[in-house]
């Protein structure tokens, strides 16, 4: 496919020559196109978006990289603090850059008052290591995707906001933002008044979680509202309860519950619905349908064989698993019956409606093992998403 992309200069002057001055922009060693992706709040589909749109560019360019240069929710990576989005990306599409470089920052919890106490060289230390890192993710690529973090203001407090590091970048801005009309305008404006206070062009934005039957009118008028503050709708995304649904691993590890008969494969046991056992074993029967999640306590002898039934003779596609609380585990025989299936089973200490909530309360972020995940948000991206206007963009 033909480049369509016009490439813009990078500037190659150290950020350090002068402490005292402004931030500039990132050295690089050859002209690399970028995007820098934000968002208007947390959980609004960012990194679910940045999932979909690197792997569009795979079909585009040769050699892709990625980045997120701020991370506040990490795991450890051979003795290093790393971004659970970087994490995440690099073992799906295997970046082919070293991982530390994927995620140079990482926000612990004394971050802040660290750098509050002694600002200036803390930042120098900083902006060199975003630099440093930013160079070698881009090192003989074509296209260079960055992930930020929250809106544009997070990270002021230590001087290195999403819009601070955007324009150290040298990067134009998509941003991604909840469905609707009002707010998310709203929203929008507010957050590209801090870009356009750092230099920043904000190139298009994304509207998701949008309900397929509203997608028309969100188009023709959050499209004609975006227009007015001069910033193209470049995509609306529709809701995919796919995309929001737990697997049994995330919901275990929610509710700080331990395996008693683990499925086959954890990952692949998404939960659609999820009831709970409080009243008779008949009236839970009426609910058992493909994905449910069964709340009851461990001595409800009565539920747990109803389950056991319905899924048998459903040919064992009704029960996701069963949650036992109050730490109550099944008798003897009836939980041998249970070990013969492929039924999986987590016992919690809690009891049910306070698991209940947890569930309901979840941040479902997509982890590696949701490969059931992969094909849809590419495919999304492919298909609501206006690539070859935001690659003309940036």
């Amino acid at each position: 496919m033909a480049d369509p992309v016009f490439p813009f200069l990078s500037d190659t002057l150290n950020p350090f020559t002068a402490p005292a001055l402004p931030l500039q922009v990132a050295p690089t060693n050859r002209v690399t196109k970028r995007l820098f992706v934000a968002a208007t709040r947390m959980n609004d589909g960012k990194t679910t978006t940045c999932l979909g749109l690197y792997a569009a560019m795979q079909g585009i360019y040769p050699r892709v990289g990625f980045i997120k240069p701020i991370g506040q929710r990490f795991v450890e990576v051979r003795g290093q603090k790393i971004d659970e989005d970087s994490v995440l990306l690099d073992t799906i599409y295997n970046v082919h850059v070293p991982i530390e470089s994927m995620s140079p920052v990482a926000v612990d919890g004394t971050f802040t008052r660290r750098f509050l106490k002694d600002p200036a060289p803390m930042l120098a230390e900083l902006t060199d290591r975003i630099c440093r890192a930013f160079d070698r993710v881009s090192w003989e690529k074509d296209f260079t995707l960055i992930e930020g973090t929250g809106h544009a203001g997070v990270g002021s407090v230590f001087d290195l906001s999403n819009a601070r590091v955007a324009s150290l970048l040298n990067a134009k801005v998509l941003l991604v933002s909840p469905g609707g009309i009002g707010r998310p305008i709203d929203e929008i404006a507010l957050n590209k008044a801090l870009f356009d206070k750092e230099g920043v062009e904000v190139v298009g934005v994304i509207l998701n979680k949008v309900e397929p039957e509203k997608i028309e009118q969100i188009v023709d008028f959050a499209g004609r509202g975006l227009a007015r503050f001069g910033v193209p709708l470049l995509g609306v995304l529709p809701k995919q309860n796919l995309l929001s649904s737990p697997n049994l691993s995330q919901i275990a590890d929610e509710i700080g519950g331990r395996w008693l008969n683990p499925p086959p494969s954890k990952s692949m046991r998404r939960i659609q619905r999820v009831v709970v056992g409080a009243g008779t074993a008949k009236g839970v029967v009426d609910y058992l349908t493909p994905g449910t999640l069964i709340i009851t306590p461990g001595d409800r002898d009565d539920i747990i064989l109803a389950a056991l039934s319905t899924h048998r003779q459903s040919g064992n596609g009704s029960i996701a698993g069963l949650v036992l609380t109050n730490d109550i585990v099944p008798h003897v025989q009836l939980a041998g019956l249970l070990a013969r299936t492929d039924i999986p089973v987590i016992t919690a200490q809690d009891e049910c409606y306070t698991i209940t909530s947890k569930i309901h309360g979840m941040t479902v972020k997509t982890s590696p093992e949701d490969t059931d995940k992969f094909p849809v948000i590419k495919q999304m991206i492919l298909d609501h998403v206006d690539l070859a206007r935001l690659l003309g963009s940036v």
